[in-house]
């Protein structure tokens, strides 16, 4: 007998083969789109620029007792290079502490700075923010205060695009110089494993607006 419902397999096959392309291709289109983050992810890390700008900006990692662990010594020695040659005069150093710390991150960075060579007046402690997006918004603030517009960024290679995203959007002109060595950058396995934590964290900064968890410290 004619099937006259228009509910027969044919058309039961049709919905399926719908089905299927819509699944396929929005497969396609978020692998599309973690592919393409975590390609961006990577050109970045391998971005070197050195163009003169207002502050250098170094972003926190853990810190004991104002003791830089090697990680946040990696980012501050590569800071004073870049003051050295004329980057710019001034450089801030990020970053808060966790409860019972008798410095904060920003803190522990000026002094290892100032007790290598860098004038006190050189050097800015903003001790502030318990993630890489409070600490951009911290001194965005100062930034305002002090009438600095342009900052190039410190920090480890895998983490450059996004404290650039956001330091961005906090308005701060900014780009990035970041380590070339520590702990982070010393073996193809800790630098694969970094891509994958910052392509997934940056593209939910960009769906949200908001910090994935992270903190400064658990960047070592």
């Amino acid at each position: 007998m004619r099937d006259v419902t228009g509910t027969g397999p044919s058309r039961l096959s049709t919905v399926r083969r719908l089905v299927l392309r819509v699944f396929f291709g929005a497969a396609l289109v978020a692998m599309l789109v973690v592919g393409g983050t975590a390609f961006r992810v990577w050109q970045v890390a391998r971005t070197e620029d050195r163009t003169k700008a207002d502050i250098i900006m170094v972003l926190g990692a853990a810190q004991y007792n104002g003791r830089p662990t090697p990680v946040l010594e990696a980012r501050l020695e590569h800071a004073r290079a870049l003051y050295r040659q004329g980057v710019a005069q001034q450089i801030v150093t990020v970053g808060g502490g966790l409860p019972g710390d008798n410095f904060t991150e920003g803190e522990a960075g000026r002094r290892w700075l100032i007790d290598h060579d860098v004038p006190a007046a050189n050097v800015t402690a903003v001790g502030e923010g318990g993630d890489t997006l409070g600490s951009m918004k911290a001194v965005a603030a100062v930034a305002r205060d002090r009438g600095w517009r342009t900052a190039v960024i410190v920090s480890d290679p895998w983490h450059s695009l996004r404290a650039r995203t956001m330091a961005r959007d906090a308005g701060l002109d900014s780009w990035t110089s970041p380590t070339r060595h520590g702990p982070i950058v010393q073996t193809r396995e800790t630098q694969g494993r970094y891509i994958v934590r910052e392509t997934g964290a940056l593209l939910y900064y960009r769906l949200t607006h908001a910090p994935a968890g992270d903190n400064s410290t658990s960047l070592d």
